[in-house]
């Protein structure tokens, strides 16, 4: 199912939030390395514009599953559940689709408060315009640490959350995790389905 069930998330919520998960361990990962001193420029400069052009893609895509979050429907707890880890879960999710929004954004600041004025190419098909910043030392360097604090924030969270995922897993023996891997309906959902179908041959046969 595309969409999220009562018991179970739907595909297009599984989807989006795996490539956004990889997509930000690329992004910290290409960070750490393109700021190393020591590297060849020119690779520094392949990596910065790689890092900016993944970097739009997560923002356009953090938009896309901030609408989606707000929109769909939300899957009932898995049995079990403490009400305050629910309320943990629940909030640990809208907090990193918060920061999946304004850590691009920071990094965009950064990129067009810049002195240098270096232009971004998304994956060498058009360059993506500076926000209407001024452009100075003190700016750039304000956004770098706003940047860069939003990053570590998000990458603490997205470790919490995974020890968290596979704690229920391997521990608990809940589908916490199991229900962000694979789509399928659960039983409420099923028997509303089938409800559909019966109410449909129900119709053909009149």
């Amino acid at each position: 199912m595309l969409r999220n069930g009562e018991n179970g998330f739907g595909t297009i919520t599984i989807v989006l939030h795996w490539t956004i998960a990889l997509l930000i361990l690329g992004l910290m990962l290409i960070g750490f390395v393109m700021r190393r001193i020591e590297i060849d420029p020119a690779l520094q400069f392949s990596l910065y514009q790689w890092h900016k052009s993944l970097g739009f893609t997560a923002l356009g895509l953090a938009a896309l599953r901030a609408i989606w979050w707000l929109a769909d429907r939300t899957p009932r707890p898995v049995p079990g559940l403490r009400p305050f880890e629910n309320f943990a879960a629940r909030e640990t999710h809208g907090i990193l689709i918060i920061l999946g929004l304004i850590t691009p954004l920071a990094g965009w600041a950064v990129a067009s408060a810049s002195t240098l004025n270096m232009p971004s190419f998304y994956f060498n098909i058009i360059v993506i315009p500076h926000l209407p910043l001024s452009q100075s030392e003190s700016s750039e360097a304000f956004w770098a640490i706003t940047h860069a604090f939003l990053a570590y924030v998000m990458l603490a969270l997205v470790a919490i959350h995974a020890a968290a995922a596979l704690y229920h897993h391997f521990v608990r023996g809940d589908e916490v995790l199991i229900r962000m891997l694979r789509s399928r309906l659960g039983s409420s959902d099923v028997g509303a389905v089938d409800g559909r179908e019966a109410d449909n041959a129900a119709a053909g046969r009149k």
